[in-house]
């Protein structure tokens, strides 16, 4: 579909979608959480991953959604949340920044 693309070359490229696992007591908080469509989105195509008493989502998305979901978790990362919470979002949290830089 040539007549879909742009010849611009000061256009930004598209983002590609890169799947991030997300720990389960985060995906549990974001579920409860009021998100946007595209959020909304990103979550349930996720595909569930057991991993012993709890599970991990795997969740393909562009960075931006990621970096969106992030800051919609940032509630546990409170002193307020219990340690395996807080455990958690630093995960996902290391995996976004992780993605942030290798793009650079």
């Amino acid at each position: 579909m040539p007549e879909h693309t742009t010849n611009h070359p000061d256009a930004p490229a598209p983002e590609l979608a890169v799947t991030l696992d997300m720990p389960g007591k985060v995906t549990d908080f974001l579920r409860a959480a009021e998100l946007d469509p595209a959020e909304r989105a990103a979550l349930d195509q996720g595909v569930t991953v057991r991993r012993g008493q709890g599970y991990t989502l795997r969740v393909p998305a562009v960075h931006s959604i990621h970096r969106q979901l992030l800051s919609h978790r940032q509630p546990l990362g409170t002193s307020s949340a219990i340690p395996t919470q807080r455990k958690a979002r630093r995960e996902y949290a290391n995996r976004v920044n992780a993605l942030e830089t290798a793009e650079r």
